[in-house]
């Protein structure tokens, strides 16, 4: 019979927990319980207590996808009037500015456009890398390197071996979505399975490529599901190389659901209640003793759900994002500029601190601008 003092206990000394004792937690430990014991593994784990954050933005190499996901409005067919690829001149635009506004990091994710190989990524990361040598290149996700391998009739060694070599600087937890081939089949059939999505991170491991993981959540999984995803990503981490990072970060985020496929055509709403997502983040970091950083989303759950994360486990408030077109595209209306970020995570009483991808602390450029966009 499970005792939460017990699971309190055995999560308190950094234990994994099995897939039916997190169940049983999220489920009957009051969320104040939940929120102390979280934040006490954070202060264990993450010692300084400060929040991090960064700047960066998110670019898209391309809009044409044929994975056909149901929650996404960003992509386009091959052949739409609106279909593009983003040629060097409007990268070259967005980085200066990016880097005017205190950007290090472009953050390059698309579609599976039938056409785009390994040519296309390679020089496109090598030109980008020629031009701006200092810019960080957070690029592609698993299902992109998967359609890429596809494409070429290659394997992910050899992908990832190319990228890396043209500039690929860390490799993003893009498209893991719910990490169980049942759910992919319902909102993402497209794209490669859960099974491959893992192997492909634990590839890049094997090749010290930093990585990132990510959950979708509130749609069609249940809860056994939620944390069948957190186990295997908790399994692939505990095997990298002694050496290698793997997963510096887990960030878990709510389905979008405005004027998406799942809503429409099969009424899948994101009815996750700001309650359940604390919950989420609670659970991620008792559940993954060996990932160090856990992200609150304000871009989904917006700042003052994010704040309370701050508190219930999360360390990391992620990008201020001076650009991202996908999540957007699905509802999410939530901004921050690089000065209501940090009094954000002020207001929550932390210090905010400036990072790079790789979670080193950086400096706040002295003659950083205030971003002015409209997109």
């Amino acid at each position: 019979m499970m005792q939460l003092p017990d699971l309190y206990q055995k999560a308190s000394r950094f234990e994994f927990l099995s897939k039916e004792e997190g169940v049983f937690l999220f489920e009957k430990a009051p969320l104040t319980e939940l929120m102390f014991l979280a934040d006490e593994l954070r202060k264990k784990q993450v010692p300084h207590g400060k929040v991090t954050w960064q700047i960066d933005r998110n670019v898209n190499t391309t809009n044409v996808c044929i994975a056909n996901c149901k929650f996404c409005n960003f992509y386009r067919i091959p052949g739409h009037p609106e279909a593009y690829i983003t040629d060097m001149p409007t990268y070259r635009k967005k980085i200066e500015e990016t880097i005017r506004w205190g950007g290090d990091q472009l953050l390059l994710q698309g579609g599976h456009h039938p056409e785009l190989g390994l040519d296309f990524y390679v020089n496109t990361f090598s030109q980008i890398k020629k031009e701006f040598p200092t810019i960080k290149l957070h690029t592609l996700g698993p299902p992109e390197v998967a359609h890429i391998t596809k494409l070429e009739k290659s394997n992910h060694h050899d992908v990832l071996v190319a990228l890396k070599e043209a500039g690929m600087d860390s490799l993003p937890g893009a498209g893991a979505e719910i990490l169980i081939d049942r759910v992919r089949r319902l909102i993402s059939k497209g794209k490669c399975g859960a099974q491959e999505w893992l192997d492909i991170m634990q590839e890049a491991h094997k090749l010290n490529i930093t990585t990132s993981a990510t959950m979708m959540f509130g749609h069609v999984e249940t809860i056994e599901e939620r944390f069948e995803h957190l186990i295997k990503i908790r399994e692939v981490q505990s095997r990298k190389p002694e050496n290698a990072k793997g997963f510096l970060a887990f960030i878990p985020w709510t389905f979008q659901d405005v004027d998406t496929l799942l809503a429409k055509i099969r009424g899948v709403h994101n009815l996750t209640t700001p309650d359940e997502y604390i919950r989420m983040i609670a659970m991620s970091r008792i559940m993954l003793p060996n990932i160090k950083n856990i992200q609150a989303s304000w871009l989904t759950v917006g700042k003052q759900v994010a704040q309370l994360c701050l508190h219930a486990g999360a360390n990391d408030f992620g990008s201020i994002m001076l650009e991202e077109n996908v999540v957007s595209a699905a509802g999410a209306p939530h901004r921050f500029t690089y000065k209501s970020i940090q009094q954000a995570i002020r207001e929550a009483g932390f210090e905010p601190q400036l990072r790079n991808q790789q979670y080193e602390w950086r400096e706040l450029p002295q003659a950083i601008e205030e971003q002015v966009i409209d997109y």
